[in-house]
């Protein structure tokens, strides 16, 4: 059957969308172009010696809170610098040689500080009175990785499970999960708090939705890495997407659709990525990096997104990167080196006029423009 009109039709769709390719091409031109002329720093802002890190690519020893207070682990003991006045206070000391704080989260209303240890100990501490308000039961192996969410707290172990703690119940625990064939060592939970990524070191990410985690059902079972997946990180503006970076053996970045479960995205860094944030004030990544038999080696990388095109790179540690960290208001990243030194990069700097009318802005409007034509 033949329709009247419709070889007429057929080359003003072919024009459109030609013409869509090519717009779309432009912007991802102007993307390369501009990348050059991002300002990035020399040096560090600031640097804090820190005496007894561990050298653990599997822990997470550092958080920022929203109250601008550092919390730090440095071997047995736990330290606050409040960046303020530059205060420091040791919150507490874990005595002999087999323990030691593994992971250190604040709670979203920076009252509450989370700390897991190597013993599978697990704590709540009340940071303003230095006060140890309970102890958390159920793992039997190290914590490496916690995640808050409201009063929810999440703990993933060595010993290959996931618990969700209720913090304010009496019996706390709330869901026990066993999917992971080995440690579970990144946590994250989304803004919104509907989902769950974590990652463990038999290479895989879940996805897990809040409303059906007591069940142990996962939303999906992502297998393209080819190393431990300890760096997670939500995207602030695209709320289904996320970043995963693996271990040495994989060196990649992921950009994650968690609605779908499909990498859009991979970037080979050809170095072990040890922890990733997100910029809230421009379409940006930075990941932090560990061992290297090519290149990037104890580096920060700084990638514009969507493109992943690398916008460039800063490197004082002279030793792996083994956390990263962000301050409240979104400007300076701190990366804790295994060369015992804690560095303040104001890499992302303030929000600027002109942030808006970046590359994923562009292709939002143009995608909205021509649909409306479209109808």
């Amino acid at each position: 059957m033949v329709f009247r009109g419709s070889p007429k039709s057929s080359r003003k769709s072919i024009r459109f969308v030609d013409e869509l390719r090519q717009e779309v091409a432009a912007i991802f031109e102007k993307d390369c172009k501009q990348t050059p002329y991002r300002c990035i720093p020399k040096g560090e802002k600031r640097v804090l010696d820190a005496p007894r890190l561990r050298n653990d690519y599997y822990s997470n020893i550092m958080s920022w809170g929203m109250n601008n207070i550092l919390a730090v682990a440095l071997g047995p003991e736990l330290y606050l610098w409040n960046s303020e006045d530059q205060a420091v206070h040791k919150l507490l000391q874990v005595r002999g040689g087999n323990d030691w704080p593994t992971s250190v989260t604040w709670s979203e209303d920076a009252r509450t500080l989370a700390v897991g240890y190597m013993c599978s100990n697990l704590q709540l501490w009340d940071v303003e009175s230095s006060k140890l308000i309970r102890s958390l039961q159920g793992h039997s192996g190290r914590i490496a990785s916690t995640a808050w969410n409201g009063h929810i707290l999440t703990s993933g172990s060595r010993d290959k499970s996931i618990i969700n703690h209720d913090v304010r119940a009496a019996n706390s625990l709330a869901s026990c999960i066993k999917r992971h064939a080995d440690e579970v060592c990144g946590l994250k939970w989304s803004t919104e708090g509907n989902r769950l990524a974590s990652g463990g070191n038999e290479n895989l990410l879940y996805i897990w939705e809040a409303s059906k985690m007591s069940s142990s059902k996962f939303l999906h079972r992502l297998s393209d890495h080819c190393a431990a997946v300890k760096a997670l990180a939500w995207c602030p503006y695209q709320n289904n997407v996320l970043a995963s970076g693996g271990g040495l053996s994989d060196g990649c970045i992921k950009i994650w659709n968690t609605e779908k479960g499909i990498c859009i995205n991979n970037i080979e860094t050809k170095a072990q990525i040890c922890g990733l944030e997100w910029n809230r004030h421009h379409k940006e990544i930075l990941s932090g990096h560990g061992y290297s038999i090519r290149e990037n080696q104890n580096k920060l990388c700084l990638w514009r997104y969507p493109s992943m095109t690398k916008v460039g790179e800063l490197g004082n540690h002279k030793s792996r990167i083994i956390n990263l960290c962000q301050s409240p208001d979104g400007i300076t990243v701190i990366s804790a080196g295994a060369d015992e030194t804690l560095r303040f990069w104001d890499v992302f700097g303030p929000p600027t006029a002109g942030a808006g009318n970046s590359m994923v802005s562009d292709l939002q409007g143009l995608l909205s423009f021509r649909t409306s034509l479209l109808r």
